[in-house]
């Protein structure tokens, strides 16, 4: 006779069933799993819950998909103080909540000059001029007639971990890390649109620009234009974001942020750059002798633990402990990624899990079993290139004490015995 047999003999209940099986093996096998507690006094499992009892909505009751109610602090935020208008401001992706490499639409950082643009895509156009054999127009169809690619890269503000050169100030990997996102793009590669036009042997660079109200600018070397720039449309498979430039940006892998123009209408090819505000008054470096370094495009090799940090303190106490983290570099992909607890005194190779993509996000892990005890934890990221991240005071005795832009240096968070986690800089 099967337990099930001798359940329907009894009479007994659905609960008393659940109850008598939990008792014996499951119940034992639960103590066995990290964290894990005994299940048979658990009323979450031992007892009926509502979403057992009643049929949920239909299929057609969210005709586009939502997270979950019980996932809605999961969002972007914003640092009200850091900007004087919300038009031209930032709000930061909760990296702290995510997993894996790609970051789902909705939570992608937002950096804006002027505000969302709002682009009728059936009247947009974008230009091609300058020194090029034929001045061009396309409209959105005539660019979905070329052949398209699809390419996973991370986008990393140029201002991402700012706020932390003169020491630690912002509380949460969101507001010190969260102006970085990868996605999956898809989009023509820009040489195509390039070599339509006919691009004149004098040219040497290319000047995106933006059709929203602060007709974003930039100079880009025309090598780096012919060798892996997208014209994208799509991301993770959808249309761009309106906040990510829709109907149309430019995507120029592993290079800062702002380059990447969004609402793009217009490349200019010319002979030389242009020098326009953000590349002279902004996103310049100034370094300590009160020269500033210009052109500073690549996004060097950096990493952030996650998880746990200031917004996902260690709630379970002692035990088993999983570390999450991201790394990434404009140089191509992530070859180690070391984790230290104490500050930088010891360290061991993380595990890197999931895809290893050129200008992408790496996912690190590394599992370990606390003991209670203080801990600072660190990560330390080394690309295919070589480079390896540097400590905040190697990077300060290179570039000063008055940069805004390229903070790539090794970031600390103090864990106390209560778990709770706080921003601090050991260097």
């Amino acid at each position: 006779m099967t337990v099930v047999d001798s359940v329907a003999k009894t009479g007994a209940s659905r609960r008393q069933f659940l109850k008598a099986g939990l008792a014996g093996g499951v119940a034992a096998a639960a103590g066995s799993v990290a964290g894990g507690a005994l299940a048979a006094g658990d009323p979450a499992i031992t007892e009926i819950q509502d979403w057992n009892r009643y049929s949920g909505d239909g299929v057609d009751a969210h005709p586009y998909g939502k997270p979950s109610q019980f996932e809605s602090e999961v969002i972007r935020r914003n640092v009200a103080w850091l900007t004087a208008d919300p038009i031209s401001s930032v709000n930061f992706t909760p990296l702290h909540e995510l997993d894996g490499i790609i970051t789902p639409n909705g939570l992608c950082f937002e950096r804006h000059h002027a505000g969302i643009a709002v682009v009728d895509p059936q009247k947009h156009r974008l230009m091609i001029n300058g020194l090029v054999d034929t001045p061009l127009v396309f409209t959105m169809a005539d660019l979905m007639r070329f052949p398209r690619e699809n390419r996973v890269y991370f986008l990393e503000c140029a201002a991402n971990s700012g706020m932390e050169w003169r020491g630690a100030q912002l509380n949460g990997c969101q507001f010190t890390h969260g102006m970085v996102h990868c996605v999956m793009y898809t989009g023509v590669p820009l040489k195509y649109l390039l070599e339509e036009a006919g691009v004149k042997t004098s040219a040497k660079w290319i000047m995106p620009e933006g059709a929203d109200a602060s007709a974003m600018t930039r100079s880009i070397p025309l090598e780096k234009a012919l060798d892996d720039c997208l014209v994208a449309f799509k991301m993770n498979g959808e249309a761009l974001r309106p906040e990510q430039g829709y109907p149309l940006r430019l995507v120029v892998p592993g290079w800062e942020g702002n380059m990447w123009i969004k609402w793009l209408r217009r490349i200019e090819v010319g002979d030389e750059p242009w020098h326009q505000r953000e590349e002279t008054s902004k996103y310049t470096d100034l370094l300590a002798n009160g020269k500033a370094r210009r052109f500073t495009w690549l996004m060097d090799v950096k990493s952030v633990i996650t998880n746990p940090s200031p917004q996902a303190p260690i709630k379970h106490k002692r035990g088993r402990t999983v570390l999450s983290g991201l790394a990434w570099s404009g140089n191509g992909t992530i070859k180690r990624v070391d984790v230290s607890l104490d500050g930088g005194r010891n360290w061991v190779t993380a595990r890197i899990d999931g895809p290893s993509l050129s200008k992408s996000l790496h996912r690190f892990y590394h599992e370990f079993d606390w003991d209670g005890s203080e801990l600072f934890l660190q990560s330390r990221a080394i690309d295919e290139a070589g480079f390896i991240q540097p400590t905040k005071d190697e990077l300060r005795a290179a570039r000063g004490e008055n940069s805004i832009y390229h903070n790539n240096g090794i970031q600390t968070w103090h864990v106390n015995r209560d778990g709770v986690i706080e921003n601090v800089e050991i260097s």
